[in-house]
């Protein structure tokens, strides 16, 4: 641990800040829009424009890193990011706010490549887990910590938005200072997505629904409190309560993934996640059963995320888990996608706030029941034979799945190597 933070310490302190940021423009635009008179159905098309930039950065960040090296394509995206979050409160209008995310997400997406790939890197065969599990902590923290930021003023003036951008300009300095080498860049040629399909339908769909759950979570649930009548500080909490469900979590259900059958695993984890979001549905009006709605949703929901692709895993040869990395990483953004426009049209009905909830509860019975299906129609993997559970967030490249596979592919084949 103390040889990752060394050489990557300028790495880890810059995406912290850059998390920090990241979470307090998500859910402060969720608010600013209800103040701006921004419609349901508005604010869930920009927020679904930052997975659409998202998708497009995780593509087309790989070419940019080897024409212009790492240090210069973080720096300016994250110049980039600072500049996007002033023109938010500047110009409240929905195309400039759609077109601002979809850069945001573009921009955020290119990042995580470059810090991903240059983790990696500083990571050796002896420390690569706990380099990959040390930032994806940081990572949930910064979101955590950035929601406490959202009461040091007012959502209507334009100090929240100063905040954010400061923090994502200073994210560049301990990079552009350090003496840490940069490293060469090289993808892996992805695995088209049939093939990825015929080796683990159960691992796709799965990561189409989740998709969607993510995005509801990350993008709508500040919507969600402020259609709801929650103060700023309940909605703060609120958001902050998914993410620290996903760390406590992460692992318990990690440590039994290794022992169980985990399609059996992955339908019970889904149905959970959907008892909790029926809590919500019906029951979000009384605030502590909402936030215990909030934590087993994300606790749920991430888990989900890993247990997934190790599952996909399971179906791989080593050879091929990296070129499948990318074909995961791609069919999840495409439901991130979707999922924001789908809950604010329900949001928008009858239904009202409690769309947000029922659209996750869907999502989760959808996967509970094809999870179920799936275990009837393969032979199920014994335990000793399948790989290693690696914990990652939702917001993770296909670098930083690959980076997943590579430790679980050292701490499969470590019992072959040793003495």
């Amino acid at each position: 641990m103390i040889q990752v933070l060394s050489s990557a310490w300028a790495l880890l302190v810059g995406m912290g800040l850059l998390m920090v940021g990241n979470g307090m423009q998500g859910t402060l635009l969720g608010i600013r829009g209800a103040i701006e008179n921004f419609s349901t159905f508005e604010m869930s098309i920009v927020m679904s424009a930052y997975f659409v930039g998202f998708l497009g950065g995780s593509r087309l960040a790989p070419g940019m890193i080897r024409r212009v090296g790492h240090v210069r394509v973080f720096a300016a995206l994250a110049s980039l990011i600072s500049a996007v979050m002033i023109l938010y409160p500047t110009f409240p209008n929905l195309i400039v706010w759609t077109f601002g995310r979809v850069l945001i997400g573009f921009c955020f997406s290119a990042v995580y490549v470059v810090a991903e790939s240059w983790l990696n890197n500083a990571a050796d065969n002896s420390n690569r887990g706990q380099a990959l599990s040390l930032y994806m902590i940081v990572q949930t923290l910064g979101i955590v910590i950035s929601q406490a930021l959202l009461l040091t003023a007012d959502p209507s003036g334009f100090v929240l938005f100063v905040i954010p951008s400061i923090l994502v300009s200073l994210a560049i300095t301990p990079i552009l200072l350090s003496i840490s080498p940069t490293p060469a860049f090289d993808t892996t040629k992805p695995m088209s997505l049939r093939e990825l399909v015929s080796f683990s339908p159960l691992g796709c769909v799965g990561m189409f629904l989740l998709g969607g759950v993510f995005s509801a979570q990350f993008g709508m649930a500040s919507v969600y409190g402020a259609e709801a009548g929650l103060s700023v500080a309940q909605i703060s909490i609120f958001v902050a309560t998914f993410f620290v469900g996903s760390v406590v979590l992460q692992f318990p259900i990690g440590w039994i993934s290794d022992r169980m059958n985990r399609r059996t695993l992955i339908a019970i984890v889904s149905g959970i996640g959907a008892l909790g979001s029926i809590l919500g549905m019906f029951m979000g009006h009384v605030y502590p059963i909402l936030l215990v709605s909030a934590f087993v949703v994300g606790g749920m929901s991430n888990p989900l995320y890993s247990l997934l692709i190790a599952h996909t895993n399971d179906f791989l040869e080593h050879e091929d888990m990296a070129a499948a990395s990318g074909g995961m990483v791609f069919i999840n953004g495409l439901g991130a996608i979707l999922g924001p426009i789908i809950t604010g049209w329900m949001m928008g009905t009858a239904l009202g706030p409690g769309g947000f909830y029922l659209f996750t509860a869907v999502l989760f019975i959808s996967l509970t029941f094809y999870a179920t299906y799936r275990s009837t129609q393969r032979d199920v993997v014994g335990v000793d034979d399948t790989g290693d559970f690696i914990p990652l967030t939702a917001s993770a490249t296909a670098v930083a799945v690959e980076f997943a596979q590579e430790v679980a592919i050292e701490a499969e084949l470590e019992p072959e190597n040793s003495p």
